[in-house]
């Protein structure tokens, strides 16, 4: 019983809580993470917004901005005739002020107009160049799928 209790507490110190590198995420400078989002797969997207939830549960409140920018098959995920359940949780994750951007170079392509799109998504000319821009700005690019 005693080796449980000293495995238990070992646990609970070693894994209990996150360890943020120096300097540390403040409300004045936020981690900034950029998620280039180029598929349509339902699986994959839904593993992305997931990584995004667990991420936001580690940071203290306004300490991380998350932009998903989506081009190629990525823009499908955010139509709003993409599957029900995702673009619920798409909607959740823009309550908590993640952006979803939307490519517009895809969008003509395809012939999509922004009424197409969830409201409150964004859109740039192209996603890429958006990306490229947000590295170069100290964004963190991180594809968790």
């Amino acid at each position: 019983m005693k080796k449980l209790l000293i495995v238990i507490l070992f646990c609970v110190c070693a894994f209990g809580e996150m360890k943020f590198s120096d300097p540390q995420p403040t409300f004045e400078n936020p981690r900034k993470w950029v998620i280039k989002l180029n598929t349509a797969n339902v699986e994959d997207v839904n593993h992305m917004l997931g990584s995004i939830y667990n991420v936001l549960k580690e940071y203290p409140s306004e300490t991380i901005k998350i932009a998903v920018v989506t081009y190629a098959q990525g823009v499908r995920s955010v139509r709003k005739d993409y599957d029900a359940n995702t673009l619920i949780r798409v909607k959740s994750l823009m309550d908590y002020e993640v952006e979803f951007i939307v490519c517009r170079n895809t969008m003509d392509t395809m012939g999509w107009k922004d009424e197409e799109f969830v409201p409150g998504v964004t859109y740039v000319q192209a996603g890429i160049a958006e990306v490229i821009e947000r590295i170069a700005d100290g964004w963190i690019a991180v594809e968790p799928y």
